[in-house]
């Protein structure tokens, strides 16, 4: 097996991540940086901080530039980080040792890999964006089509009083729906730039610092955060927060759909099935299986990351170590989580017959809360409680309808629509389209 399934070409298909793996590559962290440089140029140009002609040829030369990841490993397991090795490299390319001797000025290795990571986090939050606005189209389709298509509500895995299809996959969406309506803030709230210099003082970029950095930022369409964040991970946090709940929203929906596929309910088909090695009656629930798996993978990685937070004093390399090592592949599920997701909701089928038959099955058991309060409308709420559970017990072992025997024992109670499922639904087709409506809103 690979080291990890994201870069593996035997499990590709299992775990895809679209355009998003292309963000964590040492090519495009080296292309991150070479940005971060060449604005930071051209923002001390126009400042007057270095010549304007050399932060012009270095800003030309950083989005031009080709340098081989290859080429700096040696540097960057001798000094813990890329970037002196890449400052190196870069100055040897341009060929203008008058021009190279600006580039990197003030500055120190943790701006620049800092906020090339922004730049990537900035493009996989667009490309979670765009797949996470299919995936609720495809959920609300669902839940507007099958807003009143009754089903056996569940809780700790028994049936327990109808809902409709429509509303179980409403409340896959909802925080679905949440989490995209959270995207603007995050944004702006964590995707910051850093310049703040060796030490966080930015001492070496001399009186205007907090000038240049609101300039940088505004180049690189970036948050300036007004100080220093070198030992503060929290827009890091703040990212993988976001990506571990909506692995978390995907996953409970994998596991929903996993029982629903199992033998002996089979109410809902799930996309993404595959084949036994051996048993030919079987289709696998695959992909609801990788969204669980993918769902408990962030939900490790995000603890992790989390611990990772704890830098000592102004800087600390452990803990950034340990951060490298933890936030791509949590990037990684969650970009793989949302494409899994989209390909498996366009292929859910539902059966509603199915689910006729399950309600059907439980003896009209799944209606004894209604006819409890029904009763307690002329007797006191635990009598009737007690009178229902008692006629429970005895259609359980008898086999009778729950309806029949509850004609029998209260000949005079007004029973109507309590055996009836869809008069039972209650707020769930509500549910349903409103979240629907919700969804095409956006």
């Amino acid at each position: 097996m690979a080291a990890s399934v994201f870069d593996s070409s035997l499990f590709s298909r299992l775990f895809p991540t679209g355009e998003a793996g292309r963000l964590f590559t040492d090519s495009a962290e080296i292309r991150a940086m070479l940005l971060v440089e060449g604005a930071l140029a051209r923002a001390q140009g126009e400042m007057g901080l270095i010549p304007e002609p050399s932060a012009r040829y270095i800003h030309r030369a950083a989005m031009e530039v080709q340098i081989d990841p290859g080429g700096l490993a040696e540097a960057t397991g001798r000094n813990g980080v890329c970037v002196p090795g890449l400052v190196a490299a870069f100055r040897a390319a341009v060929e203008a040792p008058e021009h190279g001797q600006y580039i990197h000025w003030g500055a120190t290795s943790q701006d620049i890999i800092d906020t090339g990571l922004m730049l990537r986090l900035r493009q996989l939050l667009e490309h979670n964006e765009t797949t996470l606005r299919e995936v609720l189209s495809t959920l609300a389709t669902l839940a507007g089509e099958h807003a009143e298509t009754p089903m056996a509500a569940r809780t700790w895995g028994q049936a327990a009083t109808p809902t409709s299809f429509g509303a179980h996959v409403a409340h896959w969406g909802a925080p679905l729906l949440a989490l995209h309506q959270e995207l603007p803030a995050l944004r702006q709230g964590a995707l910051w730039v850093s310049l703040s210099g060796a030490a966080g003082t930015a001492a070496a970029l001399g009186p205007h610092a907090p000038q240049l950095r609101g300039k940088l930022a505004e180049a690189l369409r970036l948050h300036d955060p007004a100080r220093s964040w070198h030992g503060d991970r929290t827009p890091i946090l703040r990212v993988a927060d976001w990506i571990t709940r909506c692995c978390a929203a995907l996953g409970k929906m994998g596991e929903d759909l996993t029982l629903l596929a199992q033998s002996g309910i089979a109410e809902a088909a799930p996309g993404g099935g595959g084949a036994s090695s051996t048993m030919p009656q079987k289709q696998n629930p695959v992909a609801p299986a990788a969204l669980t798996a993918l769902a408990r993978q962030a939900a490790s990685l995000s603890s992790a990351l989390t611990g990772a937070a704890l830098h000592r004093q102004e800087r600390d390399g452990a803990a950034w170590f340990t951060e490298w090592l933890i936030l791509p592949q949590l990037c990684l599920s969650g970009a793989s989580a949302l494409l899994q997701a989209r390909e498996m909701t366009r292929a859910i089928a539902p059966d509603p017959a199915r689910m006729a038959a399950t309600l059907a099955d439980t003896g009209g058991l799944i209606h004894a809360e209604a006819l409890s309060f029904r009763l307690a409308q002329t007797m006191p709420r635990p009598q009737a409680q007690a009178a229902v559970k008692a006629l429970c017990v005895e259609a359980d072992e008898s086999g009778a309808a729950l309806a029949g025997l509850a004609a029998r024992d209260f000949p005079d109670a007004d029973l109507s629509g309590v055996f009836d499922t869809r008069a039972q639904l209650g707020q769930a087709s509500a549910e349903a389209r409103a979240f629907a409506a919700a969804v095409r809103a956006l």
